[in-house]
């Protein structure tokens, strides 16, 4: 078929044609914005998932929402590398700098900028954007607030002040974290504690996020109160009938149509995770000689569909490791399961389990696997444990060849 009209959409974060399965979230948030925008509480929401499962095209389509009622957004991307203040600071200063343009003079408004300078200030990195920074705010800092230098404290305090101004200007403002996970301990102690501040003071400011499972964890660590501030909605694999729509919708409004045991070979193949869906039913579609899609187009599109993956979505993650964190993984693959313990992972690795606990550290910080209960190990990527399989087949076929 026509590859220019192919309908599906394969890329990380980007809009499927079809968003299936996720109306109950949606409709979730369009409740806690309105409430928002009315002074009225609702807690902010953080999406769980392994990768593939949709969490970052939630957070595009919650900007779409606010967006479409009135709200400031800010939507950032969390790095490992990367410090909060340096991660918000531009979007928050874009806030208020439009905050102060929105006709008369509003003192809350001007008293935001100070705040903010205040905080640029006490950073212990000065970075040449927050020289600039500096030199652009035309106006002198504010004595005594977000100048402690102590992050949880300061930016509580600037949090606190362009929330007040947004008020001030009857405005509300929707923050989106992406890959939340990577804020380290600190950071997240001082993102739930300014958000605890702006709940307690009826202040319009939310904050939504998306993270892998490891985030429940180290918000727990974080503030024991972090439960009653956010919401966890689970973001998992769809259902057979969101699966299904997901899939066959696209092509049905092109006047195409799947063989039922098409559709079911794919959501076999798939694990029915929309990343997946996506890149499968992209490659059928390439694949199909006729407008109506059969198992022997899903068998030629899943050998084209396992090759880009492991090109892109799998080898991307497996590089960034070092040859002991690829063992880690290997051996994971050789115990088998779905979880695996980590005395498992020990013995196939020659090693005691408490010597492997910094390098099963390691590989949750890169965000390569997560704990489902203490002493389990688990891939945070769905089909990575297929991946290595191939990679292991190939090494041994290499090996046989030499």
């Amino acid at each position: 078929m026509d590859h220019a009209r192919n309908p599906y959409s394969p890329g990380a974060g980007t809009q499927p044609p079809e968003l299936a399965g996720r109306d109950a979230i949606l409709e979730d948030v369009h409740v806690a914005l309105g409430r928002i925008q009315r002074g009225t509480f609702s807690r902010s929401s953080i999406f769980v998932g392994l990768r593939g499962v949709g969490k970052t095209v939630l957070l595009n389509r919650v900007r779409e929402i606010a967006d479409n009622k009135g709200f400031f957004t800010v939507f950032a991307e969390a790095h490992e590398q990367k410090p909060m203040p340096d991660l918000l600071v531009p979007y928050l200063r874009q806030i208020l700098i439009k905050l102060n343009s929105d006709g008369s003079i509003n003192e809350l408004a001007r008293r935001g900028l100070r705040v903010l300078k205040s905080f640029v200030g006490t950073l212990k990195v000065k970075a040449r954007f927050y020289e600039t920074l500096d030199l652009e705010l035309s106006v002198d800092p504010e004595p005594g607030s977000a100048d402690s230098g102590d992050l949880e404290h300061d930016f509580g305090a600037l949090l606190l002040a362009i929330a007040e101004a947004a008020r001030s200007r009857d405005r509300a403002i929707c923050l989106m974290i992406d890959e939340i996970q990577y804020l380290g301990e600190k950071e997240m102690s001082a993102l739930i504690l300014a958000l605890h501040q702006v709940s307690q003071r009826n202040l319009p400011l939310v904050l939504y996020g998306a993270g892998l499972p490891v985030i429940l964890g180290l918000m727990g660590r974080s503030k024991s109160y972090s439960e009653r501030l956010f919401s966890y909605p689970s973001v998992a694999e769809l259902d057979k009938e969101a699966a299904r729509k997901a899939l066959t919708r696209p092509a049905e409004l092109l006047n195409v149509a799947y063989a039922p045991d098409a559709v079911q070979a794919i959501l076999d193949k798939t694990g029915r995770y929309p990343y997946f869906l996506q890149q499968w039913g992209y490659e059928t579609w390439n694949a199909a000689q006729s407008s109506l899609i059969t198992t022997s187009d899903v068998e030629v599109a899943t050998k084209n569909a396992i090759r880009q993956l492991d090109e892109s979505f799998f080898r991307v993650r497996f590089d960034r490791l070092t040859k002991r964190e690829k063992d880690f993984l290997f051996a994971m693959v050789g115990v088998g399961g779905v979880m695996q313990r980590s005395g498992d992972i020990a013995d196939r690795l020659g090693a005691k389990t408490t010597s492997i606990g910094p390098l099963r550290s390691q590989l949750i910080r890169k965000g390569m696997i997560y704990s489902p209960a203490h002493g389990d190990n688990a891939f945070t990527v769905p089909l990575f444990d297929d991946f290595l399989r191939r990679q292991i087949r190939g090494n041994s076929d290499m090996a046989s060849t030499n």
